[in-house]
């Protein structure tokens, strides 16, 4: 990170530079530092510019100008996500930055650091990648500027976005610039977005190619231009299979983007490689001088298990980011890492996660997504509206893990926080759902467990492509019953979303009474932030659902007024919600339910 650093090492100059918005964290979790060590591992000197200022070029300049190229990303987080609220007000802390000081990044972090880089350098090629990228890459509804987008690899000026994890593309990046290609050789490389003049671009005759709807048919504010929106998300996420590879164009005038086919899933092999590289799980004491990183407390002895997530809620980016096919580490590898957490001076006795996305999603939905030629069904969710009877359990595998782990000596908990999906638990075999829930709440679970049943209405809960409450109770009977045997008091945090496309004043009063009914009080609520990528996000620019199998019907999006009146709904215990409670009862025409909610809480 620092010239004297680099002459530590013997260097006089980089091969990458990395610009992040976040401290430097080096840590498995981390895209940045996995970016950084996979590269090292290739025989590359990488250097880190963490936090720029970008009012200036000063910063930017502070390594010389790397051999190779200069990678941005925006860090962990899309920045306009980390700079304001779903309500639009500005954070006021943020877990990447030292001292959690909000304003440590740029808004639009790509844009602002690219256009530095290219004012430091000339003729340097610049790629981003990370999650902000990631979810750009095309054309996107921007809440807060509540308008269509163009691909931030256009508004940034990039010579290649890379989209997904990155690591195979990186790779291949290395050994094509290594190679002195030019920058046109770049454009082969699966998982990675490029630009050429329309009348310049050949089509590969090897790969199916889809034309999206040109960028400027979709920027009216009419049905029209809605409804075509509604449709390229459509096409966008039922050709975004890596074993069915299709090429996608999206046209803005004179210039083409092309999104070429996702990148191969990573075998167990390739997985183990990348979590195995020698992280410290440590903030750069560079970083660490202005403060503490906040984000590394709840990681640094934590294990990434898998990536992806084929639960594929409306609401959730990882589809378009990780991809519905489970990649999953060998057991040998994470308990070679497990071993490594407890040679750690700071190490305590607790691991604090295990797991990815969704914890027991351990292997592939099915051996159909894993099949080249076939991959994730276009026009079938695996676990929506019902679980698919293809997929397949891997509840003992990860339970084989826990066990392993938590027998290693200085260990003496092993915690699943990152959430399981309970309806893929309800659906497994009783002996296996009631074998895992019992090693779960025996061992695993810390007072508390995540869950995300996000609502009770069957309307909101369709929209979300969430399970139906019922399975919910179903799994909150058979914990509560489970920790009755154990002679445990522990508890279910469900996540609940307010807001949500599709959710209107009725359905968010029918949550209230669950809530009620049951006697939750609700901690963990997320009013709906409509973040680039999403169906959801989709759902609500067009007013249209976009998901396989829907046929576009018409979808309600709460706004203004409406969405502060169903949060206060779901907190209706709070004295301070009375007033907007008792309005949104009399608007939804439900003033009867005025006592009991406000009335005295059930024991």
């Amino acid at each position: 990170m620092t010239r004297a650093e680099m002459q530590e090492r013997g260097w006089r100059q980089c091969d990458y530079i990395l610009v992040t918005g976040d401290a430097y964290i080096d840590h498995s979790s981390i895209g940045a530092a996995v970016i950084s060590r996979v590269l090292e591992s290739l025989g590359n000197r990488v250097g880190i510019i963490s936090q720029p200022r970008w009012d200036r070029c000063d910063d930017f300049t502070v390594l010389g100008r790397p051999e190779k190229a200069f990678l941005v990303t925006s860090g962990a987080v899309d920045s306009m996500v980390s700079a304001y609220s779903a309500s639009l007000r500005p954070r006021a802390h943020d877990s990447y930055t030292p001292g959690g000081k909000p304003g440590g990044r740029p808004k639009r972090s790509i844009i602002a650091y690219t256009a530095r880089i290219r004012q430091a350098y000339k003729d340097i090629p610049v790629i981003a990648g990370g999650l902000e990228a990631s979810l750009r890459r095309l054309s996107h509804y921007d809440y807060w500027s509540n308008s269509l987008r163009r691909s931030i690899l256009l508004d940034a000026k990039l010579d290649l976005l890379v989209y997904g994890m990155g690591e195979q593309q990186i790779t291949e990046i290395d050994r094509l610039l290594s190679c002195r290609a030019p920058l046109e050789a770049l454009h082969c490389v699966p998982g990675t977005v490029y630009a050429v003049k329309a009348d310049a671009y050949a089509p590969d005759p090897e790969t199916d190619e889809v034309m999206l709807p040109d960028f400027h048919s979709l920027c009216g504010t009419d049905a029209a231009s809605r409804r075509r929106y509604a449709e390229s998300t459509h096409t966008r996420m039922v050709r975004e299979n890596p074993m069915k590879p299709c090429r996608l164009l999206e046209s803005y005038g004179p210039v083409l983007v092309v999104q070429n086919p996702p990148a191969a899933p990573l075998e167990a092999a390739q997985m183990d490689r990348i979590y195995e590289l020698p992280y410290t799980r440590r903030v750069h004491p560079g970083c660490l001088r202005k403060g503490e990183v906040r984000a590394l407390t709840e990681v640094r002895f934590s294990i990434t298990s898998s990536r992806g997530c084929y639960g594929s809620c409306s609401f959730c980016s990882l589809r378009a980011h990780q991809g519905r096919i489970i990649q999953a580490r060998s057991r040998e590898s994470i308990l070679r890492e497990a071993r490594s957490l407890t040679d750690d001076p700071l190490f305590k006795g607790y691991i604090h996660d295990v797991g990815g996305p969704t914890a027991n999603f351990r292997i592939p939905a099915c051996r159909k997504q894993i099949t080249p030629g076939k991959g994730p069904c276009e026009h079938r969710e695996c676990l929506f509206p019902d679980q698919c009877p293809s997929v397949r359990d891997g509840h003992a595998s990860f339970l084989e893990i826990l066990t392993d782990i938590r027998t290693l000596p200085k260990v003496k908990q092993v915690f699943v926080r990152s959430g399981i999906r309970y309806d893929h638990l309800m659906h497994a075999p009783k002996h296996v759902r009631e074998g895992f829930l019992l090693e779960i709440c025996r061992h695993h679970v810390s007072g508390q467990l995540k869950v995300a049943p996000e609502h009770a209405s069957p309307r909101a809960l369709h929209a979300m492509g969430k399970p139906s409450i019922e399975l919910f109770t179903q799994f909150h009977e058979a914990f509560r019953r489970t920790n009755r045997t154990l002679g445990k008091k522990q508890y279910l945090i469900p996540y609940l979303i307010a807001s949500h496309p599709g959710c209107d004043l009725t359905d968010a009063v029918l949550l209230a009474e669950f809530l009620h009914d049951y006697g939750f009080i609700p901690d963990q609520i997320q009013d709906f932030y409509p973040t680039p990528g999403t169906a959801a996000s989709a759902m609500y620019w067009t007013q249209l659902d976009p998901r396989p199998g829907m046929g576009f019907s018409p979808v309600h999006v709460p706004v203004g007024r409406e969405r502060t009146l169903q949060r206060a709904l779901l907190h209706f215990h709070k004295r301070e919600n009375r007033k907007l409670v008792i309005e949104a009862l009399e608007k939804a025409g439900r003033g009867d339910l005025k006592q009991k909610l406000l009335g005295k809480r059930p024991g």
